[in-house]
């Protein structure tokens, strides 16, 4: 059986509109063997016939394919698919998108959640966390980072006082591109820089990671074993990524004013004791202070980000890229917010 079912319903469709056809019944008591062909047929027409309010007996199909059509429409046709969210309407699609909100909101508070009693269990020394896997995280964002840190910072530092002299130059006023540079990155543009870097690079990474683990069952393997993914993928990544980026932050300061030494000295023509000595005057130490805030505060939030967007990854390869494609997407954004609220702290508390 199986060879003479028809790819389509035919005329069917337009029976069940025309009233032609009110009930639908099988008879297959002489059937002794099908395939999938036939519960393929069965499901499109029994879909259309639902689709018309008709009614529908199978008593006399096999008992398995019986089931099989009942798990057939256990799921809404199309439900969760792209071919039916395109088909939906903008004002559809945006009432899912407000819809998602309050249980993504709930879940990233569980998984924030989660992440805090992990942490104090290793404050107890009950975490199954170990001390090799954060040495080996903190390695891998931390020391394998400065060669891009440094190449963007001191390009950045030079971007910075090439800007800077544009308008400075026509005031006679080239000196101060130093104090511009060196305020500029220990403040904002340094910390900003390090934490988009590594939202690109590392957070990424850890959504790929730990989603990749998904897709292989390995972080259900860790739960068979009693092992907490928070305490083992989780907690470490978090730590050594926000231990790290202060640290990149600094030696991304020290390369963009380095970078925009160059610049004064070899093409404004300023004194290297002059531009020195312009930037220690026009830097204050409460500049790096907020600097290192802006960094440790973007060192949690990308390995957050990373984390999460990998913890809740599909099982497919496709899902893996768009846990990866949303850590760095939301990290930036994420980045975006704590500046301008950082900011506007500082500033109303002027410091």
């Amino acid at each position: 059986m199986g060879a003479g079912i028809p790819a389509d319903l035919g005329g069917l469709p337009s029976a069940f509109t025309d009233g032609r056809i009110s009930r639908i019944v099988y008879e297959a008591g002489d059937l002794k063997h099908w395939d999938t062909s036939l519960l393929a047929f069965v499901v499109r027409l029994e879909r259309a016939a639902k689709a018309h309010a008709l009614s529908i007996s199978r008593d006399a199909l096999p008992e398995g394919l019986q089931r099989l059509v009942d798990m057939a429409f256990a799921v809404p046709p199309g439900s969760g698919t792209k071919e039916r969210r395109s088909e939906d309407g903008l004002y559809v699609r945006l009432g899912g998108l407000v819809l998602d909100i309050p249980p993504r909101f709930a879940e990233l508070l569980r998984f924030q959640g989660a992440l805090v009693l992990s942490f104090w269990r290793l404050l107890r020394g009950k975490s199954d966390m170990r001390l090799e896997d954060l040495l080996r995280a903190a390695l891998e964002c931390g020391l394998h980072a400065l060669p891009i840190i440094m190449l963007t910072s001191t390009l950045f530092g030079m971007i910075l006082a090439f800007m800077g002299a544009v308008q400075l130059t026509r005031f006679g006023a080239q000196i101060y591109v130093a104090g511009l540079v060196g305020i500029g990155m220990l403040r904002v543009m340094g910390p900003v820089l390090v934490g988009v870097v590594m939202a690109g690079r590392t957070g990424a990474a850890y959504a790929a990671i730990i989603g990749t683990m998904q897709v292989d069952e390995e972080v259900d393997a860790l739960i068979t074993f009693g092992i907490s993914p928070m305490d083992y993928l989780v907690l470490p990544r978090v730590l050594a990524l926000s231990l790290m980026v202060p640290l990149l932050t600094l030696y991304a300061d020290l390369m963009g004013v380095a970078g925009g030494f160059l610049v004064g000295v070899f093409m404004l023509d300023l004194p290297a004791h002059a531009y020195y000595q312009a930037t220690i005057n026009a830097v204050e130490l409460r500049q790096l202070l907020v600097g290192l805030v802006y960094a440790t505060s973007y060192g949690v939030i990308v390995s957050l980000c990373g984390c999460y967007q990998g913890m809740r990854c599909g099982r497919s390869a496709e899902a893996v890229g768009k846990a990866a494609t949303s850590a760095v997407v939301s990290s930036i954004v994420c980045i975006i917010l704590a500046t301008a609220i950082i900011t506007i702290f500082c500033n109303l508390v002027q410091i």
